[in-house]
Parts: C-alpha cells; structure tokens; sequence
C-alpha cells in the first residue's frame, strides 16, 4: 500500500520540518520527490531533489510544474506564521498568500498533471482550523480556508478522478513551534490537555499523509485528518 515506485510527489514546504518529514517518506516508499521551499534545505538524497520555490510567485508556480513530466501527488506543506504581527494588514495578508493562495497556485497549476495521473492532493490544514488563536489571526484564518478549500476542490475534481484531503496536525515539534515549545507557562497546558502528554513529530505526520496518497485511501476525499494525539477529543 505504501508502495510508489515510478510515481512522483511534489512537496511544496518541503524544506523543513513536516514537509520535509514528507518528502523523505515519500522517497524511502519509492516516489521521485521534488521538495520545494526557500531553504536552506539538505543535499539531494536519492529520489529526493530539493528546489526553491515562492508559492506567492504565480509565475515560479506555473515554471515548476511545467518542468515535471508527471504528478501524482501534491502536497501542500507550505506555510508561515508571524505572532502578533498578523493584526497589520499587510503582515496579514502576506500569511494569506502564502498558507491559501499559494496552496491554491500549486494546485490549479498542476490540475491538469493530477487528471492525468488520477492523482491525489493534501493539504496540510492544523489545530488552528478547529480553534481560534488570540495571537494569530491571519494563520488561524488561512488554516480555517484550506479545510474549505479541500472540500471544495474534492467536490470539483473528483469527476477527474483527483482526490483532495487534508492532515489537520496537532502540537508537533517543529522550528514553527520551536517558540512555543521552550515557553514552560504556554506548553504547559497543551501537554496537559493532549492525552498522549507530548509534543508530536513530524516523522509522526508523514505516514497518514501517504496513506491518504495510497490506494488505501481509494474512498477517502474532502476528509481532514486530525494528527493530534487525542487533542481534539480531550
């Protein structure tokens, strides 16, 4: 089931932490990956070719895509936060273009590769979709959007035989939440609240995304997974 031999995943965010986690998941199951971000990112690996890409750059999108023989996989990993600042409008809107616009370029540039190959897109939605966050108003916003706009492009591609779903990850330890991680008065109640009592990793996050990919998940679209290790539930 975990097997993609001969397919080809594009990971946008897949420089870092859980995109990169991805990508590397991706190419140990056999998939040609193409990992892009704005690095810096680790040397190539076999199946594994790192590239920079700006998702707010309409034009980048369109070059990169034109340059892949084939897509089977999408997935939208890319993504910033600014605590605080997103109450400027134009700090908001730059969270915007890159968490849901640019995750929108990736897919409409690429629709027509993913018909080709019945592929399947996810999209990496969070905790945030499901609650609001007092310091991050546009990320909190954009992660809000992806969930309906997974479900919108599920709806609309699934005559083409695209599949589109979204991983909703919890409190997974990463550069993102490297901040939060060291702040003891902050991290404190995620831990209590969550019911495995840890962060998560983003080696964690990675396996239901290539389920999600698999044809295992042959049924599976317009879902969103949470990742959270029984948050959401507690």
């Amino acid at each position: 089931m975990f097997s993609f031999n001969g397919q080809t995943a594009l990971v946008s965010g897949g420089t870092s932490g859980i995109g990169l986690a991805i990508a590397k998941a991706f190419a140990t199951a056999g998939a040609e990956v193409h990992a892009v971000g704005l690095g810096p990112w680790p040397a190539d690996e076999p199946n594994l070719h790192f590239a920079a890409l700006d998702v707010t750059d309409t034009l980048a999108c369109r070059g990169l895509v034109a340059k892949l023989p084939r897509i089977n996989f999408l997935i939208n990993a890319a993504g910033i936060i600014r605590r605080d600042d997103e109450f400027k409008i134009e700090v908001f809107q730059q969270v915007m273009d890159v968490n849901v616009t640019g995750a929108m370029r990736l897919c409409t540039e690429a629709h027509e590769k993913l018909a080709a190959t019945k592929g399947a897109i996810v999209n990496l939605a969070s905790m945030w979709t499901y609650f609001g966050g007092p310091r991050v108003p546009a990320y909190t916003a954009s992660k809000g959007a992806i969930a309906q706009l997974t479900k919108s492009l599920a709806v609309a591609w699934a005559a083409e035989g695209i599949r589109v779903n979204a991983v909703a990850p919890g409190w997974i330890a990463t550069p993102l939440t490297a901040a939060l991680q060291a702040d003891p008065v902050r991290s404190a109640p995620i831990l209590e609240r969550c019911p495995m009592k840890r962060w998560g990793l983003a080696e964690e996050v990675a396996p239901p995304v290539l389920f999600l990919c698999s044809a295992g998940a042959s049924f599976i679209n317009g879902a969103i997974l949470p990742i959270d290790g029984g948050y959401l539930a507690a």
